[in-house]
């Protein structure tokens, strides 16, 4: 089954309504580049790849609706569209990685007529989701080679197709082995508070008709103990230079029981996802979200009026506690600061 999670046709950038599903499948359409700031803000699209190529996107409705300015003006509203996507999230590198491709296009055709500069950009939005897709079937390919016969896999939070362009990061390495004839079985956690694992991932396996099993968060460790689980493969938002990983919150706790135990843990996400402008996991910047996540599921109130939330949307996982990170150029393994240096 093939999942478009994004698709920009007719001058309008279409997103699978993440927040819907799995009760319904409903397309949000955006026409404004605020329109695409709303979405990744709100997260309607999620996922670090989806999130860059959504904002690439983005830019390019900027360019469609400042280009009948005069040039002048037209820069200057760039500069603002560019501004405000590149913060709609904190955390995932690949929404600045899209933004600056295009900040790059933009600066080198800046002697072009608005219209052609907008054309420009729509060329590039188009080759950064066109590739989005090929290195997840990469990934998948290199990460299929770590899953033994018979596996059983792991995973948490929505790393899959709904998470990327198409096929997806920790779920393409999964699907692969699926498609490859693997006899594999997948655990998917929950992923509170937005459960992320319970309404995306559950929702892509079953499409796919791969053998799973939804579980409680609080499940994946009595599991590990009991050596049910073979390996466990997640993505990420971000990954600095020496390895420490920041993905969905909860994977850190994972890494820590994974290790005692002796399973091996998976990072798939494509080089972009790297940022080898910061040094450790410290450098990275952890978004907090709405109090309400917690306290409420689906409008529904949980707990108590008045409760203080602490509720950070991520965590870094050290790499001390990582076996390896897969990308399209192959499996990394330790030590990560000079072998990701060889992906620059």
């Amino acid at each position: 089954m093939e999942i478009k999670t994004l698709e920009f046709k007719d001058e309008k950038l279409f997103l699978v309504d993440q927040r819907k599903l799995p009760n319904s499948y409903e397309i949000f359409v955006c026409e404004t580049y605020k329109d695409v700031d709303f979405a990744i803000k709100d997260m309607v699209v999620r996922g670090a790849p989806a999130i860059g190529a959504s904002g690439a996107y983005g830019v390019v409705l900027g360019a469609k609706e400042f280009k009948s300015l005069d040039k002048d003006a037209f820069t200057t509203k760039m500069k603002e569209v560019l501004e405000v996507l590149n913060v709609s999230r904190p955390t995932a590198v690949n929404l600045m990685w899209g933004i600056k491709r295009m900040r790059s296009v933009l600066e080198d055709n800046i002697e072009l007529s608005p219209e052609e500069i907008y054309e420009k950009l729509k060329e590039e939005g188009n080759k950064i989701a066109k590739e989005d897709v090929e290195i997840n079937k990469a990934m998948g390919k290199h990460g299929n080679t770590l899953v033994p016969e018979k596996a059983t896999i792991l995973t948490h939070c929505n790393a899959g197709a709904l998470a990327t362009v198409g096929f997806g990061t920790a779920l393409g390495v999964i699907r692969e082995a699926f498609y490859s004839g693997k006899d594999i079985f997948v655990y998917a956690d929950e992923t509170r508070p937005r459960l992320q694992g319970a309404k995306l991932t559950s929702w892509e396996l079953v499409k796919e008709g791969i053998p799973c099993n939804l579980i409680p968060d609080n499940v994946a460790a009595t599991l590990i103990r009991d050596g049910k689980i073979d390996l466990i493969v997640v993505g990420a938002d971000r990954i600095a230079s020496n390895g420490d990983t920041a993905n969905k919150i909860g994977t850190f706790m994972l890494s820590v029981v994974a290790k005692a135990y002796n399973v091996p843990m998976y990072i798939a996400a494509p080089i972009s996802t790297i940022d080898f402008d910061i040094e450790t996991g410290k450098d990275i910047v952890i978004e907090e979200r709405d109090e309400k996540e917690v306290t409420h599921i689906n409008g529904v109130q949980i707990a108590p009026e008045g409760v203080k939330v602490y509720n950070p949307s991520f965590d870094v996982t050290p790499n001390e506690n990582i076996t390896a990170i897969i990308t399209e150029k192959g499996v990394i393994r330790p030590p990560f600061k000079e072998n990701l240096s060889k992906l620059r």
